[in-house]
């Protein structure tokens, strides 16, 4: 490979380890100072599964599907978001053995500061790019998150 080439997995997985050290239990704190106790990092994650899930009813092992964990977890995870006000639990409409699971506006009002925060780090990150060049990046990472995560 020519020393000029770009080399894009070795500056992926280098900008995963800078990402992965700094997404600590104090993250929420960084984009919202008065947080509520609830705004924890466990329940920004099932929020995110339950929001980007891609069926109309939403179970337990989706979340588990999305976050890459077991359904056991998972189903912890969704009841301490339960407890905390972001997630209903109801009946299913079309099979009434299955819970499917429903965001509240507390968890709408958290994943919209939670995304807020989020391009405005993106900002940060490429604000001084020519505009065409963030666009297509942001494409580029719209793109390569929906191949990857579905």
């Amino acid at each position: 490979m020519h020393a000029s080439s770009p080399d894009g997995g070795p500056a992926l997985f280098r900008l995963v380890r800078h990402w992965a050290r700094q997404w600590a239990p104090d993250v929420v704190e960084r984009f919202a100072a008065d947080a509520p106790p609830a705004w924890t990092v466990p329940n920004l994650f099932v929020i995110q599964a339950i929001d980007g899930a891609a069926s109309d009813e939403v179970t337990v092992a989706d979340v588990a599907r999305q976050l890459g964990v077991d359904r056991s977890v998972a189903s912890r995870m969704v009841g301490e978001a339960g407890r905390d006000g972001f997630v209903v639990r109801s009946t299913s409409a079309r099979d009434a053995r299955r819970a499917v699971l429903t965001l509240t506006d507390a968890a709408k009002e958290f994943l919209a500061a939670s995304q807020a925060h989020q391009r405005q780090a993106f900002e940060a990150l490429v604000g001084d790019w020519p505009r065409e060049d963030r666009e297509r990046f942001a494409g580029y990472l719209s793109r390569l998150a929906g191949e990857v995560l579905g």
